[in-house]
């Protein structure tokens, strides 16, 4: 398929993503923000398509796939934020953080954490952030197994210094 016929079935299909996508988010802005990034990953695969299949199915699956991992990324973040909430204000009875956590704040975690190296900090960030670990893998050129090594010694690591911290105490 050319890159001309390519992108006429992508732009024949924009109304119907946007119902689409609209039943997902429930918000016309929203929708527009996942057609638009869902047609830019269209583009970006373009040579992952194999012609003669569903186009239209293809698509559907991007925009579903793309929901469902920015939903995944934005539940993350707000968890991460309330944690960083709690870290920040821990409570006595240790409801909120609970083990050598609570006695540290939202700083001292930055610090223990810029105490790694480049190549564990890196991904245990990106992974902390929301992203996949083939994400990180294609950000850092590295393999997924790497990836996934590396974000478990940094945890390790940082249990160790948590727990270093909390005899310390």
């Amino acid at each position: 398929m050319s890159t001309i016929e390519f992108n006429e079935q992508l732009m024949s299909l924009s109304e119907r993503l946007r119902y689409f996508a609209l039943g997902l988010t429930r918000n016309m802005e929203d929708a527009n923000d996942l057609i638009q990034e869902s047609m830019l990953k269209a583009l970006m695969n373009r040579d992952k398509y194999q012609e003669g299949t569903n186009f239209k199915a293809w698509m559907h699956t991007i925009v579903r796939n793309t929901f469902i991992n920015e939903h995944r990324r934005n539940k993350r973040g707000m968890n991460i934020l309330q944690n960083v909430a709690r870290e920040d204000h821990p409570v006595a009875n240790g409801r909120y953080a609970q083990g050598p956590l609570g006695m540290l704040s939202s700083k001292e975690m930055e610090e223990k954490l810029d105490r790694l190296p480049e190549q564990f900090r890196k991904p245990f960030r990106m992974n902390f952030e929301g992203y996949k670990y083939h994400e990180i893998a294609d950000a850092m050129n590295i393999p997924v197994g790497t990836v996934k090594s590396r974000i478990f010694q940094a945890r390790k690591r940082l249990m160790a210094e948590l727990e270093h911290h909390s005899t310390a105490a």
